[in-house]
């Protein structure tokens, strides 16, 4: 087995130090040198140790101040499932209230965008074909918990009184009840949720350090004739949300 890289070493050890309240929250810790002569490794390792563990939520940064222990906070639910589809009333908006939150979300539409190759692959569209595409910021108690960017194929939608997710006598009710209005039965979901660090504009939205670890979930939506009528990219930062996917049991 490879030996582990020193800055995992080390992040091992102040966490070590944190979870054994050697370290308190809001404690500020030694200076890297400090550190780094204590632990026999160099300043850009402890760099590197803490950028991680403040990614994952346990440190957090302050501009010339220092690194501190970061307080605990109540990390937000979400649930996914297609059990929670609704035909009125939002599943997020009801998962805030159940942890005593007010759910809401912005959003901003553009008409007629070009896919992207991967989009394209993944509605099973040729590279270019026009879509709507959608950009969404969920919020609880106003705070960004969550960013997804969804695309229709325009020549699904357009002409109709859905072609704006947000706009119109449909507006907000979500993929499955939209595609319903104008006659297309929506089967199933398909998602790939993974961990990847935050882009700079994710942390940005977000209010999270950057390179912060995000999941990830890569979600299609495919008729009952087998064709994907929407996908999306949901980006959800780890350090204040846990996702939980409720599995429906048929009888």
């Amino acid at each position: 087995m490879p030996e582990q890289p020193p800055y995992l070493r080390v992040a091992d050890e102040l966490r070590r130090r944190i979870t054994e309240h050697v370290w308190e929250p809001g404690d500020r810790l030694p200076s890297r040198a400090q550190i780094g002569q204590e632990l026999g490794v160099g300043e850009n390792v402890i760099r590197r140790a803490q950028e991680l563990l403040i990614s994952q939520g346990l440190l957090e940064g302050r501009a010339g101040s220092g690194t501190y222990v970061a307080e605990p906070q109540q990390r937000v639910r979400i649930v996914r499932s297609s059990a929670r589809e609704q035909p009125t009333g939002s599943p997020f908006r009801a998962d805030m209230k159940a942890v005593g939150k007010l759910g809401d979300w912005e959003s901003r539409t553009d008409a007629k965008v070009p896919a992207p190759a991967d989009v394209a692959a993944r509605l099973g569209v040729d590279e270019g074909a026009l879509c709507v595409r959608t950009s969404y910021e969920f919020l609880a108690d106003g705070r960004p918990v969550q960013l997804s960017t969804s695309w229709e194929p325009y020549d699904l939608t357009a002409g109709t009184l859905i072609v704006l997710p947000e706009g119109g006598p449909h507006a907000g009710a979500g993929v499955v009840n939209r595609m319903a209005a104008i006659g297309i039965t929506v089967s199933h979901a398909v998602e790939q949720p993974e961990p990847r660090q935050a882009t700079a504009e994710e942390a940005s939205l977000l209010g999270i350090q950057k390179a912060a670890l995000v999941t990830h979930i890569r979600r299609t939506y495919y008729s009952d004739q087998g064709r994907p009528v929407e996908t999306a990219d949901i980006v959800v930062p780890v350090a204040h949300c846990e996702i939980v996917y409720e599995i429906p049991i048929s009888h």
